[in-house]
């Protein structure tokens, strides 16, 4: 149980640990991310884009 707490213990008081913590949070949100995205895509492969579907940087320049 020592090594438990020691590990802990590293993990949140010293500075590697925490940027360790923090690195490995931000990888396993990417890899969360992706796999939605690949998932997202299976289903709805067969989407055609029409005018009433909302885009968020509005790449269609009607001008």
């Amino acid at each position: 149980m020592q090594a438990i707490g020691d590990f802990f213990t590293w993990l949140f008081n010293d500075t590697t640990g925490v940027i360790c913590l923090i690195g490995g949070g931000i990888v396993i949100c990417l890899l969360i991310a992706l796999l939605m995205e690949r998932k997202t895509k299976q289903r709805y492969f067969n989407h055609e884009k029409t005018d009433s579907d909302w885009d968020l940087f509005d790449d269609d320049d009607d001008e």
